[in-house]
């Protein structure tokens, strides 16, 4: 996705509003229908049969009528694509859309005349009776488009994607293989020992978040004063957002290009963030110190370290067993779970090797990565593997 900023009037932003009213109208529509199917009323109607009761609806109703069919079909499309996802088991099952969470639309058969040029920093597209909208021109639009998404999110920001695969980068070619050991006290520890963190809020900012939180905490639910605190915190929790999506960028866009094999860990992000507050019958313990545990996971942005990664290095990220490889001494391969002194300090007693924790932790995966591409015999790499000799009691721990 090329996603650039959009700067629509205010006479436009209500229309946008309006389709992403509609889109959503018409997605919840589809999810209550599928909820209420079951396999003794017969399959649930797919795409083709909604679209023909979408066209109905649209006679009955002018308000519907009166958006664009092109955002209302596509948000059937949509859905019909997110259960094909369901049922294949990659993704969830599609659920509710609610307004100020979920707001966007999507327009296809985009063709060359409806993006123009106005300058050298703006340019504008054609939505559907909308008109002309502008938006900042921050890098080239890639060619051969056929699609675009408009989304707005919770600090009031709209945004304009136009959908397509980037090429991925062409490794560097110099055999060089890293492992990154993905932490809360350290975001990402290289087995070169650099220690990387992703930025967070100033001290000044989290104070005034904290302030807002409670302020919002006050407000009446539907009151002026409310939606006001809302759009403040909205705006600070964006630019938290912001800064760590350019530190996940830049930094998985540097390993990418100076790296030919990248070990990671293969943890299960999802079920490590789940809550732990467990149920009626069977309460959870520790529930506190596990929500604070998962907002250290979630700020660190593990997972989409790791999914950037695979974008931009295709074939190159070699996902280890995270067993064992903060115990393991990468000097000596001794196995010691009394070997960690601290969160920080790692010091094994069987060789005295003493190292960062985290960047002893990366030094196992590399470690781990190498013998893989090795056993396979290094399909995506064009040079020899680098890597230091280390003992085989990692693999057999």
């Amino acid at each position: 996705m090329s996603r650039y900023r959009l700067c629509p009037t205010p006479d436009q932003v209500e229309d946008l509003r309006r389709h992403c009213a509609h889109a959503r109208f018409v997605w919840n529509l589809a999810v209550e229908q599928h909820s209420w199917w079951t396999p003794r009323r017969g399959p649930a109607p797919g795409y083709v049969a909604q679209a023909r009761q979408l066209t109905e609806a649209r006679a009955a109703n002018p308000w519907l009528a009166a958006g664009s069919q092109t955002v209302q079909q596509q948000a059937l499309r949509n859905f019909a694509q997110a259960m094909a996802n369901f049922f294949r088991g990659t993704h969830r099952r599609p659920t509710w859309r609610r307004a100020a969470r979920h707001e966007g639309f999507r327009i296809v058969a985009v063709r060359i005349g409806d993006v123009r040029r106005l300058s050298r920093r703006c340019r504008e597209v054609r939505v559907p009776k909308v008109g002309w909208v502008r938006f900042r021109w921050s890098r080239t639009v890639p060619e051969g488009v056929k699609s675009y998404r408009v989304t707005c999110d919770r600090a009031g920001r709209w945004h304009l994607a136009f959908a397509t695969v980037p090429d991925p980068g062409p490794a560097p070619g110099n055999g060089a293989v890293v492992g990154v050991d993905r932490g809360v006290a350290v975001s990402a520890a290289l087995s070169t020992g650099e220690l990387l963190n992703a930025p967070r809020l100033r001290e000044s900012e989290a104070r005034r978040l904290v302030l807002l939180q409670r302020r919002l905490a006050r407000c009446r639910r539907g009151s002026n004063r409310r939606r006001k605190v809302s759009s403040a915190f909205a705006r600070l929790k964006a630019r938290d957002a912001d800064r760590r999506r350019d530190w996940v960028e830049k930094t998985t866009t540097r390993l990418a290009a100076g790296f030919d094999v990248i070990g990671i860990e293969d943890l299960d992000v999802r079920g490590m963030t789940a809550s732990a507050k467990g149920t009626v019958e069977a309460p959870g313990s520790q529930v506190r110190q596990k929500a604070g545990l998962n907002r250290g996971i979630l700020r660190s942005a593990w997972g989409a370290f790791a999914a950037r990664l695979e974008d931009k290095a295709p074939g190159r990220v070699v996902r280890v067993d995270p067993a064992y490889t903060s115990q393991c001494c990468s000097a000596c391969g001794m196995v010691d779970r009394e070997a960690r002194e601290s969160q920080a300090v790692f010091r094994c007693r069987a060789c005295g090797h003493t190292d960062n924790a985290d960047v002893n932790a990366a030094r196992n995966i590399r470690t781990a990565a190498g013998r893989a591409v090795a056993a396979r015999e290094g399909p995506c790499m064009n040079g020899p593997v680098h890597r230091e000799p280390q003992s085989d009691l990692l693999l057999s721990a």
